[in-house]
């Protein structure tokens, strides 16, 4: 027996496909920040840019295929993630502080999205979305716990 419990939940699919955008953003900038941090932190921070992008790859795969799973489609342009995202890709920031800062306000942006798809999830009865948003949140804390103890 097939379960439309979560199916075509249109404005869900539209939060995710938010998040999946700001989420493609926010991966582009940790590559620029990987590639170009200068200064006395330039060993630990490009160590530590690679570690977030890596994992926001994975992310962005569960964020992509938790849409689809729910009846929708996800959003997989350029075009599509500028377009839809509210995260600012960022340019030629190369300074250690500067690169922190940045990743501290694109984690505290999406923790707060992760926080309003839990709870539309919820309300909604989707346990798995709701769940993989509850995987991201205690990720995203810690992180911004790390960031916000460094002193760049």
């Amino acid at each position: 027996m097939k379960s439309n419990v979560y199916i075509n939940h249109p404005d869900l699919v539209n939060k995710l496909n938010q998040l999946l955008s700001d989420y493609q953003i926010y991966y582009q900038n940790l590559r620029a920040f990987h590639w170009l941090v200068k200064g006395q932190q330039f060993y630990m921070l490009h160590e530590k840019f690679e570690e977030f992008y890596t994992q926001s790859a994975e992310d962005i795969d569960e964020i992509a295929e938790r849409i689809l799973m729910i009846g929708g489609k996800p959003l997989h342009t350029f075009e599509d993630y500028l377009k839809h995202a509210s995260l600012k890709a960022e340019k030629n920031v190369d300074s250690p502080s500067e690169t922190v800062a940045k990743t501290i306000a694109n984690l505290e942006h999406l923790l707060g999205q992760f926080r309003e798809i839990a709870e539309m999830a919820g309300d909604s009865g989707d346990e798995g979305t709701v769940a993989l948003m509850g995987d991201f949140i205690s990720a995203a804390e810690k992180n911004l716990w790390m960031l916000n103890s460094l002193k760049v």
